[in-house]
């Protein structure tokens, strides 16, 4: 008996542990945005605000102000380029995913989709460059999402495949034996079974590219196309740097992904351990 209090004390105290570690930096970060500057410059530090100051997040919303202009200009950069570039991957990957799963499609290329993810980006970064030069098509949203959903294709198509190979193929068989044909199967049976897979896959590619910086960085150049990282970099990049507006920054920038995956919480751990088991 006490064995098992002593075991269940160790357990209860790594996952405090381990919240402490994770949700830490995080309610710092929400602490330094409301903080008054003095706060956050005095030694020894203030942990506990003298005054609480949500100026930041008005100035930040505000289309008017210098900084809101460049917040929320970058916040849309953002979303068009994770969103457009998860919504691209997504739609390449699904039919990739299946041809590789269900109709053998050669494993060769499969690891060679990988072998892309695994080099350095830098080594991409100076055919990239030029191409995009040469049409035109530096400082643009749709650079980000071309690269960004290049980036991720592979990852979804891993991901989709190892989902798709769990799924009980009786039920596309007599599908097929009754006449559809393989896009009918695919658009009404697999995806409809395969639905926590996406959307784990896609919660993910999301992540991924909402979190780039090195392209966006190499890429863009002014408040058109600049993406959120980069604009993070941009607030702390003047003499005079204030850091609460740095972490309300930061705050705000986890909101959007924050919602989606507490939205699709229940499908992304249904289709990240979908893909684990066979059988």
């Amino acid at each position: 008996m006490r064995r098992s209090l002593l075991q269940s004390a160790l357990v209860y105290l790594c996952a405090l542990v381990l919240a402490v570690f994770t949700a830490g930096p995080l309610l710092w970060l929400a602490v330094m945005s409301v903080s008054m500057p003095t706060d956050l410059t005095e030694v020894p530090l203030h942990w506990i605000p003298s005054d609480l100051d949500f100026s930041r997040y008005g100035a930040l919303l505000d289309v008017a102000d210098g900084s809101g202009r460049r917040f929320l200009s970058a916040l849309r950069n953002s979303i068009l380029t994770a969103g457009g570039a998860t919504a691209i991957a997504l739609l390449v990957a699904i039919p990739a995913a299946y041809s590789f799963s269900r109709r053998k499609a050669s494993m060769v290329l499969l690891f060679a989709f990988l072998a892309t993810i695994m080099m350095p980006p830098i080594t991409y970064i100076l055919p990239l460059y030029s191409a995009f030069s040469s049409l035109g098509l530096l400082n643009k949203t749709i650079t980000l999402v071309i690269v960004y959903a290049a980036m991720l294709l592979p990852f979804a198509i891993w991901l989709m495949k190892a989902n798709i190979d769990v799924l009980p193929v009786e039920v596309e068989q007599a599908a097929l034996m009754e006449g559809a044909s393989t896009a009918f199967t695919l658009r009404k049976v697999v995806l409809p079974l395969a639905l926590p897979a996406i959307a784990a896959t896609a919660m993910l590619s999301f992540l991924v590219a909402w979190d780039e910086f090195f392209y966006a960085l190499i890429f863009t150049n002014d408040l058109s196309a600049k993406t959120l990282p980069v604009a993070i970099a941009d607030f702390a990049a003047g003499r005079v740097t204030d850091y609460g507006v740095i972490a309300s920054v930061g705050v705000m920038a986890t909101l959007p992904p924050a919602i989606l995956a507490i939205a699709f919480q229940k499908f992304i751990v249904s289709g990240l351990v979908a893909g684990s088991v066979k059988g």
